[in-house]
């Protein structure tokens, strides 16, 4: 059983009731391609490795693009500047068909397996690709805000944007096998 949530755009997305089943395990699912926009510094080598595992792993069941955007230190005294700087810059990536989650420590707290409905959601959305965007060290800019069709939070703790994608690529792949009925995720 799930209840619908309003995400935005006016699109709605379902999430499954705390305990329940992802209403899409075994049954096809709409593989839009992913693409993960990520604002921040150079990346360390070891999460650069985990990113790059995931992403080898997800490719066995969609596209997958890992875009990193650099912050804007010139700004770094001025954080309203760096904040709209970053939010332009991410703007420019996302195109009108893009089904766009933000993460944000506000955003919906979702369990793995309402991970895997977000994505079988999207994909009966139209949209031409599923796009997650991780902000910079001062959060998310105004137009990006209205701009996300859900806004979701991968921990109540607030994390660095290399922990969040490392966290986010995991779980991209642990909801795909969840959708696929596979044991990875138990």
């Amino acid at each position: 059983m799930a209840f619908s949530l309003s995400a935005g755009l006016n699109t709605k997305i379902s999430v499954p009731i705390p305990g329940g089943r992802c209403k899409y395990t075994g049954q096809s699912v709409r593989a839009l391609p992913i693409r993960i926009l990520t604002v921040g510094k150079n990346r360390s080598r070891g999460v650069q490795l985990i990113v790059d595992e995931y992403t080898e792993k997800l490719k066995h069941y969609c596209r997958v693009e890992d875009v990193q955007i650099r912050s804007n230190p010139k700004n770094a005294r001025d954080v309203m500047a760096q904040i709209e700087h970053e939010d332009m810059a991410l703007m420019y990536l996302i195109k009108s068909d893009d089904w766009v989650v933000m993460l944000d420590e506000h955003g919906l707290d979702i369990k793995s397996e309402q991970m895997a409905e977000l994505i079988g959601d999207a994909g009966n959305t139209g949209a031409s690709s599923l796009l997650f965007c991780i902000g910079g060290p001062y959060g998310h800019g105004r137009q990006l805000r209205e701009r996300a069709n859900v806004s979701i939070k991968l921990s109540s703790l607030v994390l660095n944007h290399q922990i969040a994608l490392a966290v986010l690529v995991e779980q991209l792949y642990r909801a795909w096998t969840i959708l696929k009925g596979q044991k990875y995720h138990h």
